[in-house]
């Protein structure tokens, strides 16, 4: 081959341009038919999404290899099968929705009066209500539902399926209100947070990287019907290489106002997908459906969240409740853990190694680990509290 062509092909295969990818190709790839054969966990399939039963997961989860066999099946289809999956009944107990549900309103009403007015990544200032950083704000005004909350194997499970262990949790409320339009239908964080232009300074295995080190979700705090407005998909999109700067184009957004699909959700439902599927909040058409959602944004240890999040406080806030639970027997083991992978650092890194070495091995111990091990022995909150912060002292620059 010519050194001047084969300079050009490999020259346009890594540097992606504001022309890449052809909508043929991207039709050839995004027009299939699930299979519900190749999904045995699941218990449909509707508009080409995968839907699971939370009944059925929480029986999975006590046996380890059907586990492990679920969350593989959950892989795949958020690599290569539709992108997307609902779960049935996520959250096993609605009562523990409905006052996560009466914390997000008090907040709202706190932060509208305070002046706090929070817009929307892809919808106008006033469209809806939104509490950036739920996750914190949550744990910090009720940390027992908190930690009720996201003890949800299915929020743990798919995190972990996706992201592996030490995933960072990060989450915000979203109330749509009736009037509330349509986003533009787009790709999520990392890089699809950026402008065209800045996506083209990431050559294409980061955009191939992207999508794995972020797994998106929102749990129903309502029931919403069609008429809310609940999300737009485009299922199989997310193998689209060029997306990022392909979806933004004229063509393929008139490709997903006549193609996208879109389930009603009942209260304590979750949805999952790939941050690289094309999607979009739908218009609330309603007259009087408020449309919330816990709008979850969980990251790979081994990448950057989107919010900042105190881990030390949200740890020592939520600890006594998890303690408490614990001795009681309000919350299994691996409800004590579901919860504390979502509040406290799994993660050793980044440190500060002349004060935090790695002592008996190749890695500190984590945030994480010292609430389990504390948590085990039993010790007072008072005592836990002493030893996360001398544990950030010790990690800080």
């Amino acid at each position: 081959m010519d050194a001047q062509i084969l300079s050009s092909r490999r020259r346009d295969k890594v540097w992606l341009n504001a022309d890449s990818g052809q909508l043929d190709h991207f039709r050839a790839g995004v027009e299939k038919t699930t299979d519900p054969a190749d999904w045995p966990f699941a218990v449909g399939v509707e508009k080409n999404v995968l839907i699971y039963d939370g009944i059925k997961l929480r029986q999975i989860s006590r046996d380890p290899h059907l586990r492990r066999e679920l969350m593989a099946e959950w892989v795949e289809a958020f690599a290569t099968g539709p992108g997307v999956i609902v779960i049935k009944g996520a959250m096993p107990d609605l009562t523990v929705v409905d006052r996560a549900t009466e914390v997000f309103d008090a907040i709202v009403r706190d932060e509208r009066e305070k002046g706090k007015v929070a817009a929307d990544h892809f919808a106008k200032a006033g469209a809806n209500d939104r509490i950036w950083n739920s996750l914190q704000k949550h744990c910090l005004t009720d940390p027992e539902n908190f930690a009720s909350y996201y003890a949800s194997e299915a929020i743990a499970m798919v995190s972990q399926a996706w992201l592996g262990a030490g995933y960072q949790m990060s989450a915000q409320m979203n109330r749509v209100n009736p009037g509330g339009v349509a986003q533009k239908a787009h790709r999520d964080y990392h890089l699809g947070f950026m402008s065209p232009a800045q996506m083209q300074a990431y050559p294409g295995h980061i955009h191939a990287i992207s999508p794995v080190l972020t797994l998106q979700g929102a749990v129903a705090h309502c029931d919403m019907p069609i008429e809310s407005g609940p999300t737009l998909f485009l299922p199989y999109s997310q193998t689209f290489f060029e997306g990022y700067l392909a979806f933004g184009r004229p063509e393929f957004q008139h490709y997903f106002a006549e193609h996208h699909v879109q389930l009603p959700l009942a209260k304590g439902d979750a949805v999952f997908f790939n941050p690289a599927l094309m999607h979009g909040a739908g218009t609330n058409v309603s007259t009087d459906i408020y449309r919330m959602a816990n709008l979850l944004q969980v990251s790979s240890a081994f990448g950057r969240a989107m919010e900042t999040v105190d881990r030390e406080r949200m740890s020592t806030a939520v600890y006594p409740a998890l303690l408490e639970a614990k001795r009681s027997g309000t919350m299994t083991a691996q409800d004590v853990a579901n919860a504390i992978a979502a509040t406290a650092e799994g993660y050793a890194f980044p440190t500060n190694l002349d004060s935090d070495p790695p002592l008996g091995g190749l890695a500190p111990k984590t945030q994480a680990a010292l609430m389990a091990e504390a948590l085990e022995a039993g010790m007072d909150a008072a005592s836990f509290a002493d030893v996360i912060e001398r544990h950030a002292d010790k990690r800080r620059a």
